[in-house]
């Protein structure tokens, strides 16, 4: 029960934020009010909806400055070394400048779904069914849920959801089973997305959205480029992924921090 009604409780703030993001069209101030705005009710909703059904402090999203600046770190780059390994097999150019009022936009638009989604994704359904199926198998399954919810972007793809899967889905639950704490996820979430779309000019995910900083055009081989999907549809960032879910495991072992898969028997939900 307490799974059902804190992914309600959360999915509609998400939802809410998401219908009036889209309301503005892309208006660079009222996205990033709109955006910033969902980022913290989405927030203050997971910790109020947790203590009344779990009746305990969230300290998986109290206030950590250390543990946000190190996700957003993390995050910014990986992404830097991505793009810049796709430049160098003419993936990716820089054609000028773009958008101010772009970057401003889609910075909203990220914090609103890195923080969303991590709540629901790695907040909920990872911290919650890993309690019941071991922190493996819940790796596997949500990065896979979070792969198929992408399916829905406008340039969407097979390919792409896969990638997803492997390189987010995995990656994030990863820092967060690392850690266990959300902030670090939230923070390579909204950093690996806003140099995406904000700074390097390229599409998200699958997303129509304006150009950022830089107006930048891929090209070549979709493996590489990651084609109308974006980079997150390349190999390298795939591999990226894969790297980083890697080294985040191995701390998560190190920390005694990984849940084994439980008998039917003796099977209890953990916090």
């Amino acid at each position: 029960m307490r799974l059902f009604l804190q992914l309600v409780a959360v999915a509609a703030v998400a939802l809410a934020g998401s219908f009036a993001v889209g309301a503005v069209q892309w208006n660079a101030p009222l996205t990033l009010i709109l955006g910033l705005g969902t980022a913290v009710l989405a927030v203050l909703t997971y910790r109020w909806i947790v203590r009344k059904t779990e009746h305990r402090v969230p300290v998986e999203i109290a206030k950590n400055h250390a543990a946000l600046g190190r996700g957003l770190a993390i995050g910014l780059g990986l992404f830097v070394l991505v793009i810049a390994n796709i430049a160098l097999v003419g993936g990716y150019e820089v054609l000028g400048w773009g958008s101010l009022a772009g970057a401003i936009a889609l910075f909203g638009f990220s914090a609103a779904a890195a923080v969303t989604e991590e709540l629901i994704f790695r907040g909920i359904l990872f911290r919650i069914v890993e309690g019941r199926i071991g922190t493996w198998a819940a790796l596997t399954l949500t990065g896979l849920l979070f792969g198929l919810s992408h399916l829905f972007n406008a340039h969407a793809t097979l390919w792409g959801a896969i990638a997803i899967a492997v390189e987010a889905g995995g990656m994030l639950a990863a820092a967060y089973a690392a850690t266990r704490n959300l902030w670090v996820p939230i923070g390579l979430h909204f950093a690996w997305n806003f140099a995406e779309g904000g700074i390097f000019g390229t599409q998200v995910s699958g997303t129509d959205a304006p150009k950022g900083l830089l107006d930048g055009v891929m090209s070549g081989p979709v493996a590489f480029s990651g084609g109308d999907f974006g980079p997150e549809g390349s190999v390298y960032s795939v591999l990226a992924g894969v790297i980083v879910t890697t080294v985040f495991m191995v701390l998560a072992r190190r920390r005694g921090h990984i849940v084994p898969l439980r008998r039917r028997d003796a099977a209890t939900l953990v916090p």
